[in-house]
């Protein structure tokens, strides 16, 4: 899939928020050499969140619950 970009985000890499009260978003920066940033808009936040907690859960559940 050439149109598909990948980001593997580790425990320790830096993520900064930046909220754009003017454009009713959140930028999200990931690294800092070479960040790459996600920009998210307000209404998309509680979905992205409830994506974050899915995963979460399918983890826990692939783990036995650990």
């Amino acid at each position: 899939m050439p149109d598909l970009m990948r980001l593997h985000l580790t425990a320790n890499l830096p993520i900064r928020v930046e909220p754009l009260v003017f454009a009713g978003r959140v930028e999200f920066r990931l690294g800092n050499a070479f960040p790459a940033v996600l920009v998210v808009d307000a209404e998309a936040l509680p979905r992205l969140a409830e994506a974050i907690a899915e995963g979460q859960t399918a983890l826990d559940a692939a783990r036995g619950g650990q």
